[in-house]
């Protein structure tokens, strides 16, 4: 009896697990298969959050890998100089990356072909002629002011430059493939296919007899960076135009830069934020600490890419909304809030309990980072807790006021770090981002409401369906 009371209990748990299961599965099945608007931007979020995933997998083991490979000092160099190029590469578009996202769906929805047309093409040329010219005038600039740049910095920053069209070129068809949904076309080339080819490249340097360097590494990021651009570029080009008939072409030039301007407002404002402190740090202190620092905020960013996923599966739709339903608008807002949310609270927590063994792995002296993720993580879920409240603003038309907020915290983020990392070194570059990302959070949730009436925190209660309408 006993035999079969025990066998009949072993029977029962997984019956219990699967009934508990039941739900989760099924509302994912509805996900996956639901046709709607709804459905298509949840699948997409879906979808990239399982990229990020893998990609911050893949950043996080490339990282340990460069790391061992160069030694804290050469990391830290290429680290500086490969962040700076980042930026400077999405700040390059000035805001057309973004403005594709808001303009593609309503000239197709309104069936204006030919300003669709136009807009494609005018976009790709504007953005490789801008970003060309501010590589070669950066180079210009480092070249004139060699004599007060530290010399270890120059032949990099000079090689980073390199890839700035490329990055800004990519980046821009990362939003043409956001525009019409393509989750696996945005984010593969970019967070996967990219930092997989760097390590590829510069493990063959390595084996061909090249020195550890940052300069080896930067070669290996040029390489990566251009393989991945032009197979982007050829693959994104022959699936948008399958879906446009040949035609002519109207270009808005100036009608898509006075949207893009404040929209390139934002977006660098918040580029540049999301950086600030590994730039800071790198400024006052010694490519070791940039080592150190920039490790810890790698780990960081399995919390943050939370926020970028539910991000690169809703801005679209948060367009479409403000042009068609209002209500449905702010439903789907507030949806989006807890998709941001609670995740992010479940990443925070894993990534204070494993923090230290995983900075461990970049090698001796990485752990002295940990600790300052109990500082960073508490910043990172309060920008959470307002979901990705930037692009409701953006594509609701509120770029303006939302360039404004990110304007201030950046200047709260600089002066803070100013401040406090001369006296609190690593430390006071970690509480001066926690802050600034307390105050982004606080500042663009009050403009959503304001501006929208659309409660974008967490905590607070959504309106009545009946309440919403009227």
């Amino acid at each position: 009896m006993r035999f079969s009371e025990a066998t009949s209990a072993g029977r029962l748990r997984p019956q219990r697990l699967a009934l508990w299961l039941r739900p989760l599965v099924d509302r994912i099945g509805r996900t996956l298969l639901d046709h709607g608007e709804r459905g298509t931007a949840s699948r997409m979020s879906l979808i990239a959050f399982a990229v990020r995933i893998f990609s911050a997998a893949i950043a996080f083991v490339s990282q340990v890998l460069l790391a061992r490979w160069m030694g804290g000092f050469e990391y830290g160099i290429f680290v500086l100089v490969w962040t700076a190029m980042v930026i400077a590469g999405n700040i390059s578009c000035l805001g057309f990356h973004t403005t594709v996202i808001r303009y593609i769906p309503e000239y197709r929805e309104k069936g204006l072909m030919d300003e669709l047309r136009g807009l494609l093409l005018t976009s790709r040329l504007f953005v490789l002629a801008v970003s060309t010219a501010i590589a070669l005038a950066a180079m210009l600039a480092v070249w004139l002011m060699s004599g007060h740049i530290e010399p270890y910095y120059v032949v990099p920053f000079v090689l980073g430059l390199f890839c700035l069209p490329m990055i800004a070129l990519s980046d821009l068809l990362q939003g043409f493939s956001r525009a019409h949904s393509w989750a696996l076309s945005a984010l593969v080339p970019i967070y996967i296919t990219r930092p997989i080819l760097i390590l590829v490249f510069m493990g063959g340097a390595l084996i061909a007899g090249f020195a550890p360097s940052a300069e080896t590494a930067l070669i290996a990021a040029i390489a990566a960076t251009y393989v991945t651009t032009i197979v982007q570029l050829v693959s994104v080009t022959a699936r948008v135009g399958r879906g446009i008939p040949a035609g002519g072409r109207k270009v808005r030039l100036k009608d898509w830069i006075v949207v893009s301007l404040p929209i390139f407002l934002v977006e660098s404002f918040f580029f540049i934020l999301t950086n600030a402190d590994v730039l800071m740090v790198g400024a006052f202190m010694d490519p070791d600490d940039v080592a150190v620092y920039f490790a810890t905020v790698k780990t960081l960013a399995l919390v943050h890419f939370v926020y970028f996923a539910v991000k690169a599966g809703v801005a679209q739709r948060y367009a479409q909304y403000t042009h068609t339903d209002r209500v449905r608008l702010a439903a789907f807002a507030r949806e989006t809030v807890a998709w941001t949310f609670w995740p992010s609270v479940a990443m925070g927590l894993a990534v204070l309990l494993l923090g230290e063994p995983m900075l461990r792995l970049f090698g001796p002296g990485f752990e002295a980072g940990y600790v300052l993720l109990f500082v960073l993580v508490p910043g990172v879920i309060a920008r959470a807790a307002v979901g990705p409240c930037e692009s409701l603003l953006t594509m609701s038309g509120n770029q303006n006021v939302c360039a404004l907020v990110y304007a201030l915290t950046l200047a709260l983020n600089v002066g803070l770090n100013l401040l406090l990392i001369p006296h609190l070194g690593l430390w006071g570059a970690a509480l001066a981002t926690a802050l600034a990302m307390v105050f982004e959070a606080s500042a663009l949730s009050f403009t959503a409401w304001r501006r929208l009436g659309i409660a974008m925190l967490i905590f607070v209660p959504a309106p009545s369906e009946g309440a919403a309408r009227e």
